[in-house]
């Protein structure tokens, strides 16, 4: 199971998740050193200000979307979930750059981040529900 070709394309979704963290974290120090902000503290400068909500709403997209992309990847299969684990990707990345450019700009990269993660809880629901049904029949 560990490795069929939808679980690795999941584990590869989930180290480009972890890049996407990584840079949100990378542009919030060099948003910093730019408009000489330095921690603690959190606020001072628009720009650092958008750095880190996109940091910090990333972070709190991942704690909803990797459970979900596992879960439908163990018990819906297929290439779907890393599918739409991509397409998560690339939802919060066009998020970060619509919010740094202007606040108003993050809502097509939230929309697409959002509707595939929907996507997952759809199909993690149908996969365990299908799961349970085969494991319970008489």
């Amino acid at each position: 199971m560990l490795a069929a070709p939808a679980t690795i394309l999941s584990a590869a979704v989930t180290i480009l998740t972890a890049l996407v963290l990584y840079y949100s974290m990378f542009v919030v120090g060099r948003t910093r050193g730019r408009v000489k902000i330095f921690p603690p503290a959190m606020t001072g400068h628009p720009d650092l200000e958008r750095a880190l909500r996109v940091q910090g709403n990333t972070v709190e997209q991942v704690v909803i979307f990797l459970p979900l992309l596992w879960v439908a990847t163990l018990y819906f299969h297929g290439w779907a979930p890393p599918a739409l684990g991509l397409i998560w990707c690339i939802g919060r990345v066009l998020y970060g750059i619509g919010y740094m450019k202007e606040a108003n700009k993050r809502g097509p990269g939230f929309a697409i981040a959002s509707l595939a993660c929907l996507a997952l809880l759809v199909l993690s629901v149908w996969g365990v529900g299908v799961s349970w049904m085969a494991a319970n029949a008489v």
